[in-house]
Parts: C-alpha cells; structure tokens; sequence
C-alpha cells in the first residue's frame, strides 16, 4: 500500500490540473503557467506539512484558488491564494516571492499573512492586531479581501476535524467578522455559505433543528409556492414582460437571527416566502412591479427602492411583499441581470482589476469609499482592540436613509442621530455641532433618524464635542472622532495645568519652568521615561506626577525658600477659574462655589479635584500632604456651579411651584429636585441650584427664607 507520502504528489498533481482546465476557460496560457508555478514553489515550500485533517497543506491554498477562479479572480490573486500561507507557516521569506513572482503578488500575500512572529498579551489583541493589518493592506488592494474571505470559506468547510472549543471560536469569528465583511462588500454568495456554516458549528443542534422543520415546511408548501410562481410568470406573459421568475428558499442563519431578535415562532417567520424576478433591463424592474402590484396586494410600508438609493455596498434591487389569495406573505425582489451579478459576488462581479480609480464597477467605488472611511478609524484608534470594535460596529448596519437640504442622501445605520449625520458630513461638522432640524423642527441631538427625514445640522465656530454623545451615537466614525478629540483636548488641557502646577512648585526653589537648563530637564525626561516635555507636563496635570517630586528633582540641588511669593511672603496659590476643562474638576461631596475657601487635592488620573475647606473628605485625606495644594477662586469666575440646599417645607398645596418660583426670580435655575415626605406636615426637598458664586447663593436662601411655607433651609453637605 502507498504511504501518505507517497501518494501526495499524485493528489497533489490531480487538484492543480483540475484548477488549471478551469483557469484556461478565462485567462491566457501564460497567466495560467505562472499560476502553475506559484503552485510548485508554493507546494515545495509546504513539503511535509499537513492539516488537522492528516491530508497534505497543499490541498488548502488549492482550494482557495480555486474558490477565487470560480469568482473568475485575475491570475495575480490566485497565484497570491496559492501562497498565501508560506511566509506564514514556512521559512520562505516574503523577498523570495517578490523576487520569483513580483513586488504585487509579495504586497498580496504579505497583507493575508498573520504577524505569528509579535508576541501579544491575549488572543484578542493578536486577532485584533491582525485584522488591523488585513484592513490597512486591503485599503492598498481590494484583493487582499477576496483572498482572505476564500481562506476563511475553505477553513470552514473543512472545521469537522478540529476540537470543539477551536470550532467555536473560529465560527464566532467569522459569524461577527467575516460574514459581515463580506456582506459589506456584497458578495451575499460567500456571505451565506459563511453564515451557515458558522452557524452549524457555533450552535450544531439547533442548526440542526431548525434545518428539519425547514425541510418539513418545504414539503407542505410546495404546491401553494409553485402556484404563486406561475401565476407571477403568467402576469408577465400578459403584460409582454420578459422575466426570469426563480422561488427562493430563506436562509437558515437569517430565519434564526430573526426568531431570536424578534421573538417569533418558527411559523410566522416562514411564512414569508421569497420569489427573484430577473429582467433585462431598469425600466422593466418598475414595469415587473406594477405588474405584481395588480397581481397581489401589496403589504403597506413594505416596498423599498435599492434602485433609486442603492445600498453602500452597491446592492440594487427592488423589494416588495406580496398576500397571496392562499395566505402566505410573499417577498418579491426584482432586478437586472448586472444587478443580480453585484448582488451575488459584490466587488468580485465583473472583475478587471486595475489600480487606481479606473476600470472598477460601481461596487468597487463603494467599496473604497467604505475603507477610506475604515482607514480614519484606524488612523484615530486608540489601539487594536478599540478599532476591531469600532469595525464590528459599523459591519452591522440596518440602513436608514436621510436628505440634507441640499438634496444629498446619506446612509446611516438604524437608530443613528443628527450627530451621526454630521460626522458623516464632515469631521469638523460634527465636532462643531449645536442642534439639528428635522423636516425644519428642531429637535434635541440625541432624536433617532428615520427614512425620509430631512435634517440640518446646525453648528457653532466655537462648540466642541460633549462627552454625553458617546451615550448615543451609533456609527463608529462619530465615536471614534468624539474619543479622539476628547482625548487631544484633555491633553491639551493636562499639559496647560501642568506647567501651571510645575511653575508654582519651581518657584519655591527660585525657578520657573523656561529657566531649568537643558541637560537637567533631558536627565529627568530619560529618567522618567517621557519622550518629551509635554508628556511630562500632562503627567503632572493629570496628578500621575506629583509637581512638588518633579520641581525637586528639576532645581539641580537647590535649597526650598521658605517664601515663594513675589514679596509678600506668602507662597502664591494657584487660580481657579471653573472652566479648566476635564483635569481640574469640582467635588460633589462637598459642592464648592466662587467665594467659598478651597483646597486642591491632586488624584492620579483626574487631576485636580477642587474641595471647601471645611469639607469633612478633606480630614480624611490630611494623611497625604503631599497630594494637596493650596488654590484659591481667580477675582472674577464667570459661568454657573451646581450647589446642593436642603429645605423642610409644610405639606401645602403649590408649595413646590410657590419656591420654584422664588428661585427663578433671584435668577438661579433648578437642576434636580428630590422629595422626601417627613410625619405628613412637613416634606424635605432636597435641591441642586445653578448659582453664579457665594452671595447669589445667599440672596436665594435669604428669599427663601422669608417664604411662609419653608420652615427651615441649609446648605447640604455630603
């Protein structure tokens, strides 16, 4: 008997010839040698190697390419596919394949490899850190994609042989993943052979389930299915129509997904069934659907135009739904011919390959377009981790469809706000917006956007982003653009604080900041391991650095003055304005306002956060001086500071409306109100006020106090 090895180059032998009599119905015969070569450099360097399955590696990168030549790929990509695991898994380096098969197949099968030779911290990180370098190599070439998701297919084909626990992971990362990347790029083809298999092997009972009630359910309606589709042929034969009429059974993964999201029975999902019309060209799609329309009643809401408003992966079709006279909900979906093509096989329909703009079809410019869009995202990740997640977010989108009032569509995903559409305008709209008009109303920016709508983004020269959208946005654009421009911002504001907190701890040594010497302050930047000043700077204001440590270690032996103040001799304190930004905040225990003494406590991470004096959380931290600073209010503080006032009130009807009124008279603003009823007679309001500093907050308690129904009134102290 024939040993494995033995046997391998036989096998091996079979499945090129086989590639290539397919390869030669489409390509040259000198594209269809060099494809044959890739194959023996490629079927060398795997020599000895085999799969979990025992058969030998060189099956694998075969199949692939054999999945790319049946998308009909360019002779470059299957060569790629056939090597795309030898930098990966051999010790063949990348130059060797630019140097035998050009620089473009090398930048092809470097961008499907895996970076196996970084250790990371976790398996996430790396699968991360992989998917970033997939994305960024598929920005330079579409084909990068193409090459991955036919290794993804022939990987899940062939999952049996692998432990449990692996084919688990791997079809949860190809359910959240790759079948959406391949949606997006519309090749609905390989998006659900994906989605089935990974269903198969991310939940194998019920997969199989579901399954045996499908195939039961397709017996019992054979009869009424076959009915609806000749009497929808017959109508185009009246109306002198040309059309191909194909019956199309749902899909496994969708009729589960949509059992599970909406809480339906196995029942009210199939009963809707699906019929394609294919005609020869636009202007009979619209004639098909009037035609269908006269036929069976159209289900209201239910018709949507992917012809008019293609979908952003360049899907055009018309959807309608159909109750036939024997009960049953029918989806009619009607397109062309070169529409069912893109519909199918996305950015692989059609293929002629060239770099550059020209030569693609409309789905190509999609495509591009979408990852010019996931190159930003990458560009302003914070890491690998938050990127994959951002990708993941904008991989799942139920489109909504609004109008500027230009007249520009934009597509958004479901539940996306005025704040998405303006990030999607432009980054400086959405890091400038103030308000949004829907059909000319104007509505708060968290308002979810609906198909039809037409919406103004209103902005201001001066606004910034608020923190609180990241409560509400949906598309990973104004998420990632709202974390990058908070973060810049409050590094903008750390390193201010910073030099401001350095300075004052200089002067105590009889330094400032621009007056330390170089090499001292290129010995402390080596030594604490910043790359520059501002780092150090953003430290000291974010409290990671005490400014007391870094001044000592800055005055090159000096001896501290006992006075550091510019001849009053007393150690100046620093100012406090109230609108420093995110490093230096106000403490809610104890709700300090313009003109109340103060004390700064510096905390690792947040910066300064601002105490009274008298505050009983300032006893509990004495035990760390050094973490304290003496600051004082700046002379004129403009803006308003929440404060806390506890009042006990008689139990009198419009009492509440009675000191509600009072206080908008003294010209203060009501934040929150809570009640607290006490033995019947009396309430005890608890209230948060908008004050402007320590005397408008005692004109109020003074109105307040002359007001029959308050028997007594404080400050509240937490």
């Amino acid at each position: 008997m024939a040993t494995a090895r033995e046997r391998e180059p036989a096998g091996s032998v079979f499945l090129i010839s086989d590639l290539c009599a397919m390869l030669e119905e489409y390509l040259e015969p000198a594209q269809v040698a060099e494809v044959y070569r890739a194959y023996l450099f490629g079927a060398e360097a795997h020599e000895g190697q085999h799969r979990a399955s025992g058969e030998p590696y060189i099956y694998h990168p075969i199949a692939v390419a054999r999945i790319l030549a049946e998308m009909h790929m360019d002779h470059e990509s299957l060569m790629a596919a056939i090597l795309h695991d030898v930098i990966e898994d051999t010790p063949t380096a990348r130059d060797q394949i630019a140097e035998q098969f050009g620089e473009e197949v090398a930048q092809l099968v470097d961008g499907v490899s895996k970076l196996s030779h970084i250790q990371f911290e976790s398996k996430a990180e790396a699968q991360a850190e992989n998917f970033r370098k997939m994305v960024l190599a598929m920005t330079q070439d579409l084909r990068v994609i193409l090459i991955k998701l036919a290794d993804r297919l022939h990987n899940m084909r062939t999952l049996d042989v692998l432990r449990p626990d692996k084919r688990r992971r791997i079809a949860r990362e190809t359910l959240e993943i790759y079948a959406p990347l391949a949606q997006r790029l519309g090749m609905n083809n390989i998006r659900l052979e994906l989605e089935d298999l990974g269903f198969a092997a991310m939940h194998p009972m019920r997969h199989r389930v579901l399954k045996d009630a499908v195939r039961r359910a397709r017996g019992n309606r054979r009869e009424v299915v076959g009915k609806i589709e000749n009497a929808i042929r017959e109508r185009l034969r009246q109306e002198g129509l040309q059309g191909e009429v194909i019956g199309r059974e749902k899909h496994l993964y969708g009729i589960y997904n949509k059992m599970r999201s909406k809480g339906l029975s196995f029942s009210e999902v199939m009963d809707v069934f699906a019929v394609r019309i294919i005609v020869p060209t636009v202007d009979e799609c619209y004639r098909v659907l009037g035609a269908v329309h006269n036929l069976y009643k159209p289900v209201p809401g239910r018709f949507k135009d992917y012809i008019a408003i293609p979908k952003s992966n360049g899907y055009q079709s018309l959807h309608t739904v159909l109750f036939s006279p024997y009960g049953v909900y029918t989806e009619v979906q009607i397109r062309t011919r070169d529409m069912h093509e893109v519909a199918e096989r996305g950015i692989a329909a059609h293929w002629l390959y060239k770099s550059g703009e020209g030569g693609t079809n409309r789905a190509h410019v999609r495509a591009r377009e979408w990852l010019r869009g996931i190159l930003e995202l990458q560009q302003h990740a914070g890491n690998s981790l938050e990127f994959l997640e951002n990708v993941k977010i904008d991989l799942f989108p139920e489109e909504v469809y609004v109008f500027t009032p230009k007249g520009d569509i934009f597509e958004l995903p479901r539940g996306a706000t005025a704040v998405d559409l303006a990030y999607a305008i432009h980054t400086d709209i959405g890091n400038r917006c103030v308000a949004a008009k829907v059909d000319r109303r104007l509505v708060p920016l968290r308002t979810p956007l609906h198909t039809g709508q037409t919406v103004e983004v209103l902005t201001s020269p001066g606004a910034q982003p608020n923190p609180a959208w990241l409560d509400f946005v949906v598309t990973a654009k104004a998420r990632t653009n709202i974390r990058h421009y908070l973060k810049n911002l409050r590094h903008e504001e750390s390193v201010a604080l910073g030099r401001r907190l350095l300075d004052k701890s200089l002067a105590a040594y009889g330094l400032s900041l621009d007056a330390v010497p170089r090499r001292e302050m290129k010995r402390l930047l080596k030594e604490l391991k910043y790359p520059r000043l501002d780092d150090l700077l953003a430290a000291v204001g974010l409290g990671n650095q005490l400014p007391l440590v870094v001044a000592r270690a800055l005055s090159g032996g000096r001896e501290e003055r006992p006075a550091a103040a510019a001849g009053n001799g007393q150690a100046r304190p620093l100012a406090i304005r109230g609108t420093e930004g995110t490093v230096v905040s106000l403490a809610k225990c104890c709700r300090p306002i313009p003109g109340d003494p103060i004390i700064g406590y510096v905390s690792a991470g947040r910066g300064i956060v601002v105490h009274n004096r008298d505050c009983r959380n300032v006893g509990n931290y004495r035990s760390r001086p050094e973490k304290w600073i003496d600051v004082a209010w700046e002379e004129s503080v403009e803006g308003d500071f929440p404060v806390d006032v506890r009042l006990l009130v008689a139990n009198q009807r419009g009492a509440l409306a009675a000191i509600a009124s009072t206080i908008a008279q003294q010209d203060a603003n009501i934040e929150n109100v809570e009640m607290h009823e006490r033995e019947g007679l009396y309430t005890t309001l608890a209230l948060t006020l908008s004050v402007r500093d320590r005397r408008h907050l005692a004109r109020i308690i003074r109105a307040l106090r002359h007001h029959p129904t308050v028997m007594r009134i404080l400050r509240a102290r937490h």
